[in-house]
Order: C-alpha cells, then structure tokens, then sequence
C-alpha cells in the first residue's frame, strides 16, 4: 500500500486565542514535505480552500516549492475545487509541476464540501454537479490532446487551440475524490478514474459506495480490479493510545469549533472517543491500533493507497512531526508486511 499526508493548512486558534499566521504556517507545510519524503512516504497533497481560516488558496505554488526540496514525494491537491476552475488554466499549472517535478504530479479533482469559491470565481451554487460533471470532462480531454476541440455549455469553446506545456508523465494522473455521494462515486467509475474516498464516518459506510463504483467501472468497459482507490482521514499517531487522544483531542475540538463549513458550537471528547475506537473513521492511537485500522479499511475497501490528515487543530509542529515518523517508520512497514503475508 502507498502511505502518505495531506493537510488543507488550517489556522486555527489555540486555546490562548492565538493562530499561525499563514506565513509560519506554509513555512512549516514545507518543512513537513521535506520530512515525509525522507521518511520514505510518497504522497503529499494540499487542500485547496478561500478562506481566513485556511493558508492555502493557491496549493499549486506551494506544490512547486515542495518540489524543489524532496525527490520522491507524489505531489498533488487534496482536492482542487474543479468546479470553480478553469480547467485549461489548472492542467497548465499541473504540467508545468509536472516538468519542475521531474514527473510527480497529480490533481485530485472534487466539488468540495465549503462554496466560498462560487460567488469568490463568480459560479451559482445552482449549478454545482453540472459545472464539475462538465469541467471533469474538459480536464480530461485536455490530458488527452495537445490541440483541443471542445464546445462548453458551463465553459468556454476552443475551436482547435494548442495546450502546452505537455507534462513529463505521458499521461497526468487525474483522480476524482468524493464524500458519500452515490452519483461521485459511480461517475467515477464510469470514466475510469482512480479513486480517492474521504473517510469522514468508519469504512462500513463506504463498503457499498465502493462496490458501486467498481460495479460502475466494469460496466463501462473498465478493468476496475487494476482502479487505484486511495482513502483519506483524519490521522494522529503516539507511543500509547492513552497519550494520542489526550494530546490530539484539545486540537481536533478546536478544528471541529473552528474549520467546519458550518458553525459547530461544541464537539464532545465522547464523539471523539467513540470515532477513535474500533471501526470509527478516526485513526488516532497507537501504532499498533492505528495498524489494525488500516488492514479493516483495506479489507473492507480494497484500497491502495493511505492518506493521513496531518497537523489538525494547530497540533504544534514536534507533535506532527512525531507522528509523520510513527507513520513511516513503524505503521506502514507492519501494514505492508502484513498484506505482504496475505498474498502469499
């Protein structure tokens, strides 16, 4: 399985009431990469979100800084908000990461869970799937031709316009992340796409949501055994279970309180606990517990890749970092042994 971090570089309030400024915070997102690309993990994405609270509304530029200091690092948005971009704009922005890269790029395509950049880039909230179902398919064809014919109804036309720079990789990956939506994930499927599922509840939920896309993909003259399926959620690993869910319940309340797309005015330690245990979507634990997560995701969806949520809440950089190392050094090698043994 691939291991690695994303982070939508949340500012969020201390209980002293202060907040990294945006500065300190990209600052620290690159010192981070540069961490889980020595650790050994492959995959970095950073959210996209237009907001006081969020330090990332232009994820590509940081992208580029990331490349420039790691080797390895797949290095992708998690998502970009296709629906309120131009597609032509984004795949020029991602082939050019592509080529500084030496071919690490990727784009996780969304329509995303905050709608601040609708009225931000001047779309109705009205057209919320068309503008994405049209846009997914223009990002495509722009992938797949270096002159592109494309009539719009929701995006412009070009009559037969060069699309350059092409990307080093042959072909850019483009994958499609989704929440609990049946239509994402069968959509998905349909087109081909690898999919990336945020794991917002326990991976119970998303057993059927997953056999339908699969389902989706064959039935579309796809091989969906050979589909790559990433799941995403929120992370936060220590020596001992006890020590994890003191330390990280105090952030995670605090970016429940403060980062939500809508208001939430308390967020129970019982909520909290009930996520952390067994079959809840949140990892946060010890190695060991955090390991038997996984291998239940894994049975249960099939996926292939591992994205953690790094750093929630204004969790002080040491404390991250510290759980970065726990992934890589200790948590993916077991999981990989593991389903190693499981194919024998």
């Amino acid at each position: 399985m691939d291991f690695g971090i994303f982070t939508f570089g949340e500012l969020t309030r201390s209980d002293t009431g202060s907040a990294l400024s945006p500065h300190q915070r990209l600052k620290e997102l690159i010192e981070l990469a540069k961490l889980a690309d020595q650790a050994g993990l492959g995959f970095l994405g950073l959210g996209e979100h237009h907001r006081h609270d969020f330090a990332l509304s232009a994820p590509e530029i940081v992208l580029a800084a990331i490349a420039r200091e790691t080797t390895n690092l797949r290095l992708s948005t998690a998502v970009t908000v296709l629906s309120t971009q131009d597609p032509v704009r984004l795949f020029e922005q991602f082939a050019t990461l592509d080529l500084i890269s030496d071919g690490r790029a990727e784009i996780i395509a969304g329509r995303g869970a905050f709608i601040e950049s609708y009225p931000l880039f001047g779309h109705d909230t009205a057209d919320y799937d068309g503008l994405f179902d049209e846009k997914l398919r223009m990002l495509l064809e722009l992938r797949d031709n270096a002159v592109l014919n494309w009539k719009g109804s929701l995006t412009q036309s070009i009559p037969g316009m060069d699309i350059a720079p092409r990307p080093l990789q042959e072909k850019l990956p483009v994958w499609v992340g989704v929440g609990g939506t049946p239509a994402s994930f069968a959509r998905a499927g349909r087109l081909g796409l690898p999919l990336s599922i945020a794991l917002l509840s326990g991976p119970e939920r998303f057993r059927r949501l997953a056999e339908l896309y699969r389902q989706s993909a064959d039935e579309a003259g796809h091989d969906a055994a050979a589909l790559p399926v990433g799941v995403g959620g929120h992370f936060y690993a220590a020596a001992t279970s006890q020590q994890a869910r003191d330390t990280f319940y105090p952030h995670y309340r605090a970016y429940f309180e403060q980062n939500m797309p809508r208001n939430v005015d308390h967020f129970p330690r019982s909520t909290f606990e009930d996520w952390s245990d067994p079959g809840g979507g949140l990892l946060v634990g010890s190695p060991q517990q955090i390991i038997e997560k996984l291998l239940q995701i894994h049975q249960t969806l099939g996926n292939s890749r591992y994205m953690a949520q790094i750093g929630l809440g204004g969790l002080p950089f040491a404390e991250t970092a510290r759980s970065i190392e726990l992934l890589a050094t200790e948590i993916m090698p077991a999981v990989n042994r593991e389903l190693g043994a499981g194919a024998v």
